[in-house]
């Protein structure tokens, strides 16, 4: 199964959970999608190999400024499992469902 599609995803934090969505649209080995996540919005690209993809979004945090959240996910079956790094805050595991 591919990735694409669109995914509702959570995952926490040091300041908390985060919710958002992320539709993901694979093209040979690049990866694109478009991101909504807390108050942040946008596109990305990035990489995919069958059900695992792999991308990097860049959000405002109030207090931190912008962080990069880079993502290493797959897919399996209508879950989404995975990392992201917080930027300099460390690492948390990723899930969603495909909406």
């Amino acid at each position: 199964m591919a990735i694409n599609g669109k995914y509702n995803v959570t995952f926490d934090t040091p300041v908390g959970s985060y919710n958002g969505s992320i539709t993901f649209k694979s093209e040979g080995a690049v990866l694109k999608g478009d991101y909504q996540i807390a108050a942040n919005n946008g596109s990305f690209i990035g990489t995919v190999d069958g059900e695992r993809g792999k991308w990097s979004v860049t959000v405002m945090e109030p207090m931190a400024g912008n962080v990069t959240l880079t993502f290493d996910a797959r897919v399996t079956g209508t879950d989404l499992s995975g990392s992201v790094i917080l930027g300099p805050y460390g690492t948390s595991s990723v899930r969603g469902q495909k909406a």
